[in-house]
């Protein structure tokens, strides 16, 4: 779905857990989630460290949109 929503002119960025399914599929942003079951958070951190967390990783992925992407842009996740 990604791939067409981005050949009518929209930028999408997802944020996923197993990179490997998007890019199997074409979608050309694509950002590293935390887990399976958990892709945009952790529900193991103390509630404070769990929405920075969100916040940084909804923050990549909105930074994303402006990126010109040729091929696939693949952002895998960062620290803990």
């Amino acid at each position: 779905m990604a791939k067409e929503i981005e050949r009518r002119g929209i930028p999408v960025a997802l944020i996923s857990a197993i990179a490997p399914l998007p890019i199997a599929v074409g979608a050309n942003r694509i950002i590293g989630g935390r887990a399976i079951p958990h892709p945009v958070g952790d529900p193991a951190l103390p509630a404070d460290e769990e929405r920075a967390f969100r916040k940084m990783l909804v923050s990549r992925a909105l930074d994303t949109l402006t990126a010109e992407v040729q091929d696939q842009l693949v952002l895998p996740l960062e620290g803990p």
